[in-house]
């Protein structure tokens, strides 16, 4: 029995001798360790990267629309007071058009200042990106840049051509500020 217990007991020692290499083989090595510790670290930094990265894309795209906000607003800030300076301008152009020969040779000086103050008008408009629309008789009806007024059927033009202008439209830049004010003829074409 005593055999029997020694085999056992060698067996044992066998068995906790393999338990002890096989924990050593388990445990990690020094390189191991560093190589983790890197792995984390670099993951760390391309997360910082990353986010870095996306801040400085956020900061960017900031300033373009700051950028484009202030250019709108310094292009179309005064559309409400170019809006309103409009029935200025059409009532000096129909001053203007309504003096005859007669009131133009007795009130040269007053209709010479009327044409100047017009004029100046015309060229601060200009100035701040207000440009006319001045649509002529004839010309094809566009929604885009005519209100029409009326209809009327007139023989000897077609559908959609513009029989009468009411009032010039203005645009401030590319966008609308007025439609020009028309009558358009209604004639089947």
């Amino acid at each position: 029995m005593a055999e029997r217990n020694e085999n056992e007991f060698l067996d044992d020692l066998d068995a906790l001798e393999a338990e002890f290499d096989e924990a050593e083989e388990a445990e990690p090595t020094e390189e191991e360790l560093a190589a983790d510790q890197l792995a984390v670290v670099t993951a760390e930094r391309d997360e910082y990267k990353d986010r870095f990265m996306r801040a400085l894309a956020d900061a960017e795209n900031s300033r373009k629309r700051s950028d484009r906000d202030r250019k709108e607003a310094e292009n179309y800030g005064g559309s409400k007071l170019a809006r309103d300076l409009l029935p200025v301008h059409d009532n000096m152009k129909r001053a203007l058009e309504s003096a005859t020969d007669q009131q133009r040779e007795v009130s040269a000086a007053l209709i010479e200042g009327i044409e100047l103050t017009m004029r100046e008008l015309v060229n601060v408009f200009g100035k701040h990106g207000i440009t006319a629309i001045s649509p002529a008789v004839g010309d094809k009806f566009d929604p885009q840049v005519h209100q029409a007024m009326f209809e009327a059927p007139v023989p000897g033009t077609k559908a959609g051509e513009i029989i009468q202008v009411a009032a010039e439209g203005f645009m401030l830049y590319d966008r609308l500020l007025r439609p020009a004010q028309v009558g358009v003829s209604s004639t089947p074409g």
